[in-house]
């Protein structure tokens, strides 16, 4: 009996401590500082880590139950929130590489830890992309769209006013709905500061 109160207890350390070193992998808890003038790809890649930051606390303790939850019949539920949010990531991360998103994207067989660490690895790739490009390659960057033999090719600016917004909008989205379902975001969570206070 004593050897299977031990496992037991073993098991649970085990798996907290996974949960904490993966969690201390995840980026965008808090953000820091900025250094370095200024220029275009800093101030873009600064909003990208505000949203980065956003999206970390939005999706931060979702429990099934939130996940599940859904306002109207209507409306999307919030794991289908969660799993849009991660194909306008994958958008933001080809659009600082200027590479195609193909359609029509499949993300069948992943779970939430996954749609929500690879948004978050999405976003933090994005941001590092754009922090070291200047002007003239910014200006260069295209927003590709090919399904089948048609491509479609818009600027950059449209990735300001289309996905990043839209991933804000949708994070403050995850945000309502997990306070309707009764587990709101921690309060402790500063936007404007961009830090989790004590």
């Amino acid at each position: 009996m004593k050897n299977i109160i031990l496992t037991f207890f073993l098991v649970i350390i085990g798996q907290f401590v996974y949960s904490q070193s993966a969690q201390n992998q995840i980026p965008y808890a808090q953000i820091l500082e900025k250094t370095g003038d200024y220029t275009s790809g800093n101030i873009l890649s600064r909003m990208i880590d505000g949203l980065g930051f956003r999206y970390y606390w939005a999706t931060e303790g979702l429990t099934q139950a939130d996940l599940d939850y859904i306002p109207t019949s209507e409306s999307r539920n919030t794991m289908e929130t969660i799993e849009h949010l991660f194909g306008l990531s994958e958008t933001l991360l080809n659009g600082a590489r200027s590479m195609p998103n193909i359609q029509p994207a499949d993300f069948s067989g992943m779970n939430f830890q996954e749609f929500r660490e690879k948004t978050l690895l999405n976003i933090q790739e994005s941001s590092n992309l754009l922090a070291a490009m200047d002007e003239a390659e910014i200006a260069d960057l295209k927003i590709i769209f090919q399904r089948g033999a048609t491509r479609t090719e818009y600027p950059f600016w449209n990735m300001i006013n289309g996905p990043i917004t839209d991933m804000i909008h949708h994070s403050g989205q995850v945000v309502l709905l997990r306070r309707m379902s009764g587990n709101p975001i921690d309060p402790k969570v500063n936007v404007f500061l961009e830090i989790r206070g004590n």
